[in-house]
C-alpha cells in the first residue's frame, strides 16, 4: 500500500494519526532508514514472527490510538525468548485495553546514539524540518537545528555540523561514524515528505539510532494528521517602480501641517528643509495660516501644483476621508505617519483593512501607517521626524520600529556610514518587507540591504525575495522579539506576532542573509560590507601595535571560525628587512612599538599579497591623534615655551600618516581584492567607523575593539561561503 493509500484510509476511519507501522513505511517510502518489522494480531502472532525476526526482541503495542506507547507500558525491550514475548503480549492487552489493535514485532537494535528528526508546519515558513540530539536529552539540551523545505542535500549536511553534540556523528566509544548519507537521506526525504504530502502536519522520528557500524535507524516514529496552519492572507505585491516613485517625489504635501513645535506636521517640514531639499513643498492645515513663512492652503483641492506624495499626520479617524480628496487631486502616493491602527488591536485592524481597501480601490499607494517617516539622501529627500540627516550611500535601511530605525540614521551620520535609503515601515499595511527586499534588488544604488524586523507577513514571500536579493548584494538582518518576553513586545508594537526564531534565524541562514545579533551589529555589518571587498577564504593576517592585542584578536579569530595561519618563510624573511631582530616572526605581526608611520604600510602590503592569507586586520595602526593630543598638552603645560609651531607638527603628521595608511588599504584592496579592516587605537571627536577614500570603490574601515571587527570579518567569511554553495548550486544545475 502506497502513503496515499494509507493515509487515504486513515482519514475515512477519522484518523488524525498514523499507526507506528504505517508511519514507517511512509517514511521508508522518502528514504528515511526504517528498522524492519513485523505487524501482527495475536500472541501467538507475535511469537512466532520474534523466532523469525530473531532474539532478543522488542515487542510494542499497536494501535491508531496509541500515540504514547512508552507511557502506557506498551514497550518492552531485549526480550529473550519465546516465553517473555508470550508474557509481554498477554500484559498488554488489559494495558492497552479497547485501543490494542495489534502488537510491532521488532529486532533489538543497539546504538549508543540517540539522535531525533522531524517536521513540522509553522505558520510563516510551511514544512520546516528538524535534526537534533535525541533520547532522555532532547528537550532538557534543545540541542536542535532547523531548516524550511525544500532542503538540499548540501543544507542537509550543513544542518548536521551545526549541531552542537556534532562529534557524536563521528568515532565514539569504539563505534564508528555515522554514515552521514543516510543521515541526509533522512533529512532530505522528510523535507519531500512535507512538500508532497499535505495531509501531513508532524513527524516525529524518535530515536534515530546510530549502531555501532555507524548505520542508521529509526525504531520510533509518528505521523500526525490534519489541515496545516493557514498562512496569512494573500496580500497583493506592490510594484518596484510604485516604492521608488514615493523614494523620488519632485513634490510634497503635507496633509496636517503644523506651526507648533514639537507637532509631527512642524517637524517633518522642519527636517525636510534643513535637509535642502529642492522639490515643491506645499502644506495644507485647514486653519490656513503661514507656517515658517510659507503658504498654507485650507484644503488638498487648493493646491495649485502636482503634488507626488502625501505626507499625512492627521488623526486616524481622519484618513479615510481624504482618500476621495487624494484621488480627485490625482496624489497617487501617501505617506502615512498617524498612529491608531493595526497596532492597537483587533479594531484598529479592522480600520486599517477598510482604509487599505479604499486606497486601493482609488489606485493609492499607501506606505505605513505608524511610521516615522522616510529618507532618500540622494534627493536631499529627509522627511522623518527626527533631525538626522546621513550622507548619501549605498545602504538601504528598512526598520519596523521606526525609533530604532532613526536612532541606526544617527548612529551612521557620526560613524560616516552613507544611506541609499531609509524606510521606517510602520504597520506595512499595504508595503511589507517582501516589497521592499524587491525593490532593493532592482535598485543599482543599493548594494547592502539592512533590515530590522520584528514579524513577517508572508513567511514563503519573504524566503523567496531574501534569497534573491541575498544573490546579488548582502541582507542583513536584525530580529526584534528573539525571546518569548520580546514576542509579546513586538506584538503589542507592531499588531502582529512575531515568528519562532529558530524556524526564523533557518530561514536566514538558506538564504543567505546575514544575521545580526544586537543594533550595532547593524551599523558594523553595514560598514564592512559596504566599504570592503568579500574575503574569497577564512584565513587572516594581522599586524598589531601591541602584543596583547594580537593574542586577543586571535583567540577571537578562531572562536569565530576564522583561521589564523602561521607566517611562511618567505613572509618571515621580507619583514626582517623591515622591523628590529626582535620580533615575533608570527602571525599576528607585532610591529613591536615601532611608530614610523611608514612600517605599517609597508607591513600591510607583505601581509596582502600573501597568497595563505584571505583578509587583514590591522590593530592600532590608526586613531592616535588621542595620544598625540594629550602629548601636546601636557609638554604645553609643563613647558610652556615650548614651540607650539613645532607640536602641531606631531599632530600634522598623524593625520597625514593615517590618511596615507586607508590610501594604500584602498589601493591594495583594489590590487588583491582582499578585505583590509582595523581597530582604532583610541577615540576621539573626529573618530568614524568609515572613513572615505577619493576615487577608490573601498573605503577605510576600523571599528573601536577587536570584537567588532572580527565579528565583521566572520560574516562576510560566512555570507562569501553562502555565495559560492549557491553558485556551484547553479553549475550543477546548469551540467
Amino acid at each position: 500500500m502506497k502513503s496515499y493509500d494509507v493515509i487515504k484510509k486513515a482519514k475515512a476511519a477519522g484518523r488524525n494519526a498514523l499507526t507506528e507501522a504505517e508511519s514507517k513505511q511512509i517514511l521508508k517510502e522518502y528514504g528515511v532508514p526504517v528498522v524492519e518489522e513485523e505487524v501482527v494480531f495475536s500472541v501467538e502472532e507475535a511469537v512466532a514472527a520474534a523466532e523469525r525476526v530473531g532474539y532478543p526482541v522488542v515487542l510494542k503495542g499497536l494501535g491508531s490510538r496509541l500515540t504514547h506507547k512508552t507511557e502506557r507500558g506498551l514497550v518492552c525491550l531485549n526480550l529473550q525468548d519465546n516465553k517473555q514475548v508470550r508474557e509481554a503480549a498477554l500484559a498488554y492487552c488489559p494495558a492497552g485495553g479497547q485501543d490494542l489493535e495489534g502488537y510491532l514485532v521488532q529486532p533489538m537494535v543497539y546504538g549508543k546514539r540517540e539522535f531525533v528528526a522531524g517536521l513540522f508546519c509553522d505558520h510563516l515558513f510551511g514544512p520546516v524540518v528538524m535534526f537534533g540530539l535525541g533520547g532522555i536529552f532532547t528537550e532538557a539540551l534543545g540541542d536542535a537545528v532547523f531548516r524550511v523545505a525544500p532542503i538540499s542535500e548540501v543544507q542537509a549536511g550543513m544542518m548536521l555540523d551545526e549541531l552542537r553534540a556534532r562529534s557524536l556523528l563521528g568515532p565514539f566509544r569504539g563505534e564508528e561514524q555515522a554514515r552521514r548519507e543516510q543521515l541526509v537521506e533522512t533529512i532530505t526525504g522528510l523535507s519531500r515528505l512535507g512538500m508532497e504530502q499535505n495531509e501531513i502536519t508532524e513527524v516525529d522520528i524518535n530515536p534515530l539510532l546510530i549502531r555501532p557500524d555507524g548505520s542508521v535507524c529509526a525504531v520510533d516514529a509518528l505521523i500526525v494528521l490534519g489541515e496545516r496552519p493557514a498562512a496569512g492572507a494573500e496580500r497583493p505585491p506592490v510594484k518596484t517602480e510604485d516604492i521608488a516613485r514615493i523614494f523620488h517625489p519632485h513634490s510634497i504635501a503635507f496633509i496636517g501641517a503644523s506651526g507648533q513645535l514639537g507637532k509631527w506636521g512642524h517637524l517633518l517640514l522642519t527636517d525636510l528643509v534643513t535637509g535642502g531639499y529642492e522639490g515643491e513643498i506645499y502644506l495644507v492645515n485647514a486653519k490656513g495660516q503661514d507656517i515658517a513663512g510659507r503658504k498654507v492652503y485650507p484644503s488638498i483641492a487648493d493646491i495649485p501644483g502636482k503634488v507626488d506624495l502625501g505626507v499625512v499626520t492627521l488623526p486616524a479617524a481622519q484618513v479615510m476621508g481624504i482618500i476621495p480628496k487624494f484621488k480627485a487631486k490625482g496624489i497617487k502616493y501617501m505617506l502615512l505617519i498617524s498612529s491608531g491602527f493595526s497596532e492597537m488591536g483587533e479594531e484598529g485592524r479592522e480600520v486599517e483593512g477598510d482604509l487599505v481597501k479604499a486606497a486601493a480601490e482609488a489606485g493609492i499607494v499607501i506606505l505605513g501607517p505608524n511610521t516615522m517617516g522616510i529618507i532618500n539622501p540622494h534627493r536631499k529627500f529627509y522627511c522623518t521626524g527626527t533631525p538626522v540627516w546621513p550622507k548619501a550611500g549605498s545602504i538601504g535601511l528598512v526598520a519596523q520600529s521606526g525609533n530604532l530605525g532613526t536612532q541606526l540614521l544617527a548612529f551612521a551620520e557620526r560613524e560616516g556610514i552613507g544611506i541609499r535609503a531609509f524606510s521606517g515601515s510602520g504597520n506595512e499595511a499595504m508595503i511589507a518587507i517582501e516589497d521592499y527586499l524587491y525593490a532593493f534588488e532592482s535598485d543599482d544604488l543599493t548594494k547592502t540591504v539592512v533590515l530590522y524586523i520584528e514579524s513577517i507577513k508572508d513567511g514563503r514571500r519573504f524566503f523567496t525575495a531574501a534569497r534573491r536579493v541575498a544573490r546579488k548584494k548582502p541582507v542583513i538582518v536584525l530580529k526584534g522579539g528573539r525571546t518569548e518576553a520580546g514576542n509579546r513586545a513586538a506584538a503589542s508594537h507592531t499588531g502582529a506576532m512575531a515568528s519562532n526564531i529558530k524556524i526564523f534565524n533557518a530561514a536566514c541562514r538558506q538564504t543567505g542573509v546575514v544575521i545580526a545579533e544586537h543594533p550595532m551589529d547593524l551599523l558594523d555589518l553595514s560598514a564592512a560590507f559596504s566599504s570592503l571587498p568579500l574575503p574569497k577564504g577564512k584565513r587572516v593576517a594581522m599586524l598589531t601595535l601591541g602584543g596583547g592585542w594580537g593574542v586577543v584578536a586571535t583567540d577571537l579569530c578562531v572562536e569565530s571560525g576564522l583561521e589564523v595561519p602561521h607566517l611562511t618563510d618567505d613572509v618571515i624573511a621580507e619583514i626582517d628587512k623591515i622591523l628590529p631582530p626582535y620580533w615575533s616572526r608570527s602571525n599576528p605581526v607585532d610591529l613591536v612599538g615601532q611608530f614610523d608611520p611608514a612600517l605599517p604600510l609597508k607591513v600591510l602590503e607583505i601581509l596582502v599579497k600573501w597568497d595563505q592569507c584571505d583578509a587583514v586586520i590591522h590593530l592600532g595602526a590608526v586613531g592616535r591623534a588621542y595620544f598625540v593630543n594629550n602629548m601636546i598638552k601636557s609638554v604645553s603645560s609643563a613647558d610652556p615655551n615650548y614651540p607650539r609651531e613645532f607640536l602641531n607638527m606631531g599632530l600634522e603628521r598623524e593625520a597625514t600618516g593615517e590618511k596615507a595608511f586607508y590610501e594604500k588599504s584602498a589601493q591594495l584592496m583594489e590590487k588583491y581584492g582582499k578585505p583590509i579592516l582595523g581597530v582604532i587605537l583610541l577615540e576621539d571627536e573626529n573618530t568614524k567607523a568609515v572613513t572615505d577614500v577619493a576615487g577608490s570603490p573601498y573605503k577605510g574601515v576600523a571599528f573601536l575593539t577587536p570584537e567588532r571587527a572580527v565579528k565583521a570579518l566572520a560574516k562576510m567569511v560566512d555570507y562569501q561561503a553562502w555565495l559560492t554553495r549557491e553558485n556551484n548550486r547553479d553549475e550543477g544545475r546548469a551540467s
